[in-house]
């Protein structure tokens, strides 16, 4: 064994005997600490030193290895018996006295030095002051607008986020954020507002519809200079006629527009496609009706459909014979393929051949008398194999000479040579097809007749 080797020095002891060994280097300290305190100041600082350094001395002594070992119990000790939260906040110049009936615990348990470093080295909080920009949000401005239906929103103005700068202090503990101060704030954007106008009318909302949709009459009705029953009239509008709808002034009455001539129209006289599904059809018919008089231009499709002549010449009580039940979709087809109004056609038809019974309609299924002249009607008309022939024959002569302007194309790439032209209307064809002078009055008659079957 070598001389003078320093107990310290047997790596093999037990933790509890270093603990023991620090703990007399300590108490060897302390000791020196109570006595120099009945000394003055100077020879405390002296004799402080001079302990230090013999206490330094034994230290050196002790070696390297030993040194090491010594550190690391502690720091071992100090995380051991220190509050974890105080721990390296106490200064090391400050000493406190230590009581000599301090007893040690052993620590029978392992101890993971790395780990107790790791966790009371992230226990720092953190301070950084920055500038920068930040959205600012904008508001929402609700405003009632009567003209929307009830419950229905829409965006007057979209909105937009402003800037703010600002200077702000941040703190954060073991890496997550925990508050911030701002120090200083300033805007370099103003937000711009986000303008929504909320719906409040019922009268909309009722009948699904909108300013500039679309509206219909549920009954006549006399169109006002203004909103009151004793303002002035414009217009008679018929009903079913379907008006644009301009503004609401008010639950109870509209402003619309009627072919061009604007007026205003008690809300309780309209309706919607939404509310009366039935009311489109209506309408259609009715615009055709209202195109119906005696002065209108017989060169034009009438606008009625397939289903629409079926129905007119359906259930005709006159029509003893069922000719024109029978051939409705002849007079539809002659009306698409000459440009010809086929009511017209039908009710010179009718108006000839008295429905269909005269003597040359049954024996010659002529219902027009087409060809006959007044001193030899029956022996001068034409005969024709069908009645179908005959309506085409007639549809074709009238294009051709009567209802259309010189040069008018017509048909089969030809166009009108308008021998008898004086313009395309009721009385216009009278003056040179028949004799009669009110032949137009009668037969326009008949049209009436017809349409309002469409009623």
């Amino acid at each position: 064994m070598l001389k003078n080797q320093s107990p310290l020095n047997n790596e093999n002891r037990n933790l509890s005997e270093v603990f023991k060994e620090l703990q007399e280097i300590r108490n060897q300290s302390q000791n020196h600490s109570k006595v120099l305190h009945t000394h003055n100041i100077q020879n405390n600082k002296k004799s402080t030193k001079n302990i230090q350094s013999s206490f330094l001395k034994n230290i050196v002594k002790l070696g390297v290895p030993n040194i090491l070992l010594i550190l690391t119990v502690l720091i071992l000790g100090i995380a051991t018996f220190s509050p974890k939260n105080n721990i390296f906040i106490e200064s090391y110049a400050k000493e406190e006295p230590i009581s000599e009936n301090v007893e040690y615990e052993i620590n029978r348990h392992r101890l993971n030095v790395q780990n107790i470093i790791s966790e009371n080295s992230g226990m720092d909080r953190v301070k950084e002051q920055v500038e920068e920009e930040r959205d600012v949000e904008f508001e929402i401005v609700y405003n009632n607008n009567p003209s929307l239906p009830k419950g229905e929103e829409i965006i007057i103005q979209e909105g937009a986020l402003g800037k703010d700068k600002v200077n702000v202090v941040k703190t954060y503990e073991n890496g997550t954020f925990i508050e911030e101060i701002i120090l200083k704030k300033e805007n370099i954007q103003a937000p711009i507002e986000k303008k929504i106008d909320v719906g409040t009318s019922e009268f909309l909302a009722k009948h699904k519809v909108h300013i500039g949709d679309t509206m219909y009459l549920n009954s006549d009705y006399t169109l006002k200079k203004s909103y009151d029953t004793n303002s002035e009239d414009i217009a008679e509008v018929k009903k079913y006629i379907d008006v644009k709808l301009l503004e609401l002034p008010s639950e109870d009455w509209c402003k619309v527009s009627f072919d061009g001539i604007e007026g205003y129209i008690q809300s309780k006289s309209l309706t919607s496609s939404y509310s009366t599904p039935s009311i489109v059809e209506k309408n259609r018919i009715q615009r055709i009706l209202l195109t119906v008089n005696i002065e209108m231009q017989l060169n034009k499709v009438s606008g009625l459909t397939l289903n629409d002549y079926k129905n007119i010449f359906s259930n005709l009580s006159s029509d003893t014979n069922n000719i024109f039940k029978d051939n409705y979709k002849t007079f539809y087809n002659v009306e698409k393929k000459y440009n010809i109004n086929g009511i017209f056609l039908a009710s010179i038809a009718i108006h000839e051949s008295n429905w269909g019974t005269s003597q040359i309609a049954q024996d010659k299924k002529n219902l027009f008398g087409y060809g006959a002249y007044d001193d030899t009607p029956y022996e001068s008309s034409y005969e024709f194999e069908s009645y179908a022939e005959g309506i085409e024959t007639v549809a074709k002569s009238l294009v051709k000479y009567y209802i259309n302007p010189p040069g008018t194309k017509i048909y089969d790439g030809e166009t009108a040579s308008s021998w008898y032209y004086n313009g395309p209307t009721l009385s216009g064809v009278n003056t040179r097809y028949a004799s009669d002078k009110d032949w137009h009055k009668k037969v326009y008659s008949y049209m009436e007749l017809l349409y309002n079957k469409l009623i």
